[in-house]
C-alpha cells in the first residue's frame, strides 16, 4: 500500500504539473503576446474552461500526501513554509485576476488584474520547481536551477498551447515566444536532468533522457508547425521529469525520513485507496470530457 500511494500521489503531481503548466504559461505570456483587448480575451479565454479544474490536481496530491504520507506532508510544508505560502498567494492573486478581470471597466482595475495573472503565473511556476530541485540536491545552486527550469518549461508549454489553440496573430507569436523560450529551456534541461538519476534508482536515468529528447522534439515539432505533436512532446517531457525526481523521492521523500517511515498504518492506506477507487476516476473522465468540449482554436474576433 506505500508504493501503491507513492505512485498515485507522483501521478497526481504529474498531471497537476502538466495541466497546470501550460496555464502557468499563458498567464506569463498575457502582456507579451497580445496587442489588444480583443486578442488578451482570446489568450485568456484558452485556459478559461480549465484553470480552475486544473488546481484540483494540486488539492488533491496535497490531500493525498495529508492522508497517506502525514510526515512527509508536515515536513514539506514546514521546511518550505515560505515557499509555499508565496505559492499559495500567488495562486490566489491568479485566481482573483482571472475571476475579476471581466467583471471590473476601468482600465486601472483591468491592468491591476492582468498584473495579478502574470504575477500569480510566474511565482508559483518558479517556486515549484525550486522546491523540488532543493529536495532532490539540497544546495542553493540547485534551487535556483530547479526553478529556472520550471519556469522556462512552462513558459515553452504555456506558448505551445497558445499556438494549439489560437488562430491568426496571436497563433504566430505563440510559435515564435516557444522558440524564444527554448533558448532558456534546453540548455537548463541538458545541463541539470541527466545529473538528477545519481541521486536515485537507475531506470531514473531513462526519464532524464526521454525528459530531455522530448522537450528537444517539442522545439522542432513547433518549429514545423506541428502543434499538437510539440504540445504531446512538451507534456511528455513535464511527466517525465516529475517522474525522474519522484524515482530520486522514492528512497526518502525528506532527509532523514524513508517513505515508510512517512507512511500511515495500513488500515488507513487500505481506507484510502477504496476511496480513490471510487472517486478518482470519475474525476478524470470529467476533466477529459471538459478538454473535449472546449478543444476548438479560439479567434480574437470571437470574443
Amino acid at each position: 500500500m506505500t508504493t501503491f500511494w507513492f505512485i498515485v500521489i507522483a501521478f497526481l503531481w504529474t498531471g497537476y504539473f502538466v495541466l497546470e503548466g501550460f496555464d502557468f504559461g499563458v498567464g506569463a505570456l498575457l502582456p507579451l503576446l497580445s496587442r489588444s483587448e480583443a486578442e488578451r480575451r482570446q489568450v485568456l479565454g484558452t485556459i478559461g474552461p480549465v484553470w480552475d479544474g486544473n488546481e484540483v490536481w494540486l488539492i488533491t496530491a496535497i490531500g493525498a500526501m495529508f492522508a497517506a504520507f502525514p510526515a512527509w506532508y508536515s515536513g514539506l510544508l514546514s521546511g518550505f513554509y515560505l515557499a509555499v505560502f508565496l505559492v499559495i498567494t500567488g495562486l490566489v492573486v491568479r485566481g482573483v485576476g482571472l475571476e475579476w478581470r471581466g467583471k471590473v471597466r476601468s482600465r486601472r482595475e483591468v491592468a491591476l488584474c492582468d498584473a495579478g495573472i502574470v504575477t500569480g503565473s510566474v511565482l508559483p511556476a518558479f517556486l515549484w520547481g525550486a522546491i523540488f530541485g532543493h529536495l532532490v540536491f539540497g544546495t542553493a545552486l540547485a534551487t535556483v536551477l530547479g526553478g529556472a527550469l520550471s519556469l522556462s518549461v512552462a513558459v515553452l508549454h504555456g506558448a505551445v498551447f497558445l499556438a494549439l489553440k489560437t488562430t491568426g496573430a496571436i497563433r504566430a507569436r505563440a510559435r515564435r515566444a516557444a522558440l524564444l523560450a527554448a533558448v532558456g529551456a534546453l540548455p537548463v534541461a541538458i545541463g541539470t536532468l541527466p545529473s538528477v538519476p545519481g541521486r536515485g534508482p537507475a531506470w531514473t536515468l531513462g526519464t532524464a533522457l526521454l525528459a530531455a529528447s522530448a522537450l528537444a522534439a517539442g522545439v522542432t515539432l513547433v518549429w514545423g508547425r506541428r502543434e499538437g505533436w510539440a504540445f504531446t512532446a512538451t507534456a511528455t517531457s513535464i511527466a517525465a521529469t516529475t517522474a525522474t525526481v519522484f524515482g530520486v523521492l522514492w528512497a526518502a521523500p525528506l532527509p532523514g525520513l524513508t517513505l515508510a517511515e512517512a507512511a500511515s498504518a495500513p488500515y488507513t492506506l487500505t481506507v484510502l485507496t477504496w476511496i480513490g477507487l471510487l472517486a478518482l476516476p470519475g474525476v478524470i473522465a470529467y476533466q477529459a470530457w471538459t478538454y473535449w468540449v472546449f478543444r476548438k482554436r479560439l479567434t480574437a474576433q470571437v470574443l
